[in-house]
């Protein structure tokens, strides 16, 4: 299936960012908030981390060729891969200015419009991230996943400084705003951290998700019944793409005819099961030792 469409909700991304990073920096500069600079510092990283999901989705788009027989789904890893790069380079930037401003402490200014500018960038990011996420889960891109998040964390980080800053105005402890931006800081290390860790398991070609495989073995344990036997079920995903491998063991005097009817029938219920896997099966006779010298993944 073309998913090239999916380049819309890039756009989508990176047009939010651009309006937030305006709003906020324009929060920023009116009220000298750090942390509402924080804020406004990863909305340059959403802005990044939409081009790079743009130019990803892009590729991950393209249809097999010759050097890259099995798609290039794996594309989208990299785009969620720099992008929790980047929030953690984000992170760091935050934590030393925050740090800076927590030993030279400085008044804030028009702290009531600086809020309500912030609090409208927060909404459009909400709009967005829950646009993103819902296509995420409709055609299982993990670049709009991380989009996503990384968006949803925007806004729960805008509201910890939107608290931060109120607390000041309530309070006129100058310190509290500074504090607020090295917890944002902290929070978008976890993000970004978490975002490359799960980028680096699709690269090594991590099996599909347990219930995915659970619903293969629902499809193998009926015609289990009929005495066929199976072995070898190997998975993996790469992007949106979903490998499934197995082994067939059926009775030697099968005929070639009737082997490759059931091995369609397996093929067509197991993509019915998890829509887009791409199948291997590979048929044996059940009275053959060497059927079973490749049980397991590895073959002695």
């Amino acid at each position: 299936m073309n998913r090239a469409f999916l380049t819309r909700f890039a756009w989508i991304s990176i047009a939010a960012a651009l309006v937030t990073m305006g709003l906020k920096t324009a929060a920023y500069l009116e009220t000298g908030s750090v942390g509402l600079l924080s804020d406004a510092i990863e909305s340059l990283v959403n802005l990044f981390g939409g081009l790079m999901a743009l130019a990803m989705l892009t590729v991950a788009a393209r249809p097999p060729d010759e050097d890259h027989a099995y798609g290039h789904g794996k594309a989208e890893y990299f785009s969620s891969g720099v992008e929790g790069t980047l929030i953690s380079i984000a992170a760091v930037s935050i934590g030393v200015t925050a740090v800076l401003r927590l030993l030279a402490p400085r008044p804030l200014e028009a702290i009531g419009l600086g809020l309500a500018i912030s609090v409208v960038a927060s909404l459009v990011n909400l709009g967005v991230a829950l646009l993103l996420l819902r296509a995420a889960r409709q055609h299982d891109s993990i670049t709009l996943e991380a989009n996503a998040y990384h968006l949803l964390t925007d806004v729960w980080t805008s509201v910890g400084v939107v608290v931060g800053v109120g607390a000041v105005a309530l309070t006129h402890w100058e310190w509290l705003d500074p504090v607020v931006a090295l917890v944002v800081a902290a929070n978008i290390i976890w993000t970004g951290v978490g975002i490359v860790r799960r980028s680096v398991a699709g690269l090594m070609d991590k099996a599909i998700a347990p219930e995915d495989v659970a619903a293969v073995q629902k499809v193998l344990d009926v015609f289990r019944r009929d005495g066929v036997q199976f072995h070898a079920l190997i998975t993996r995903q790469a992007g949106a793409q979903k490998f499934v491998s197995v082994h067939v063991l059926v009775p030697g005097d099968w005929t070639v005819r009737r082997g490759h009817q059931l091995l369609e029938q397996i093929e067509a219920d197991i993509r019915h099961a998890v829509p887009g896997a791409l199948m291997f099966t590979h048929l044996e006779p059940l009275d053959d030792p060497a059927s079973w010298a490749d049980e397991k993944l590895e073959r002695p």
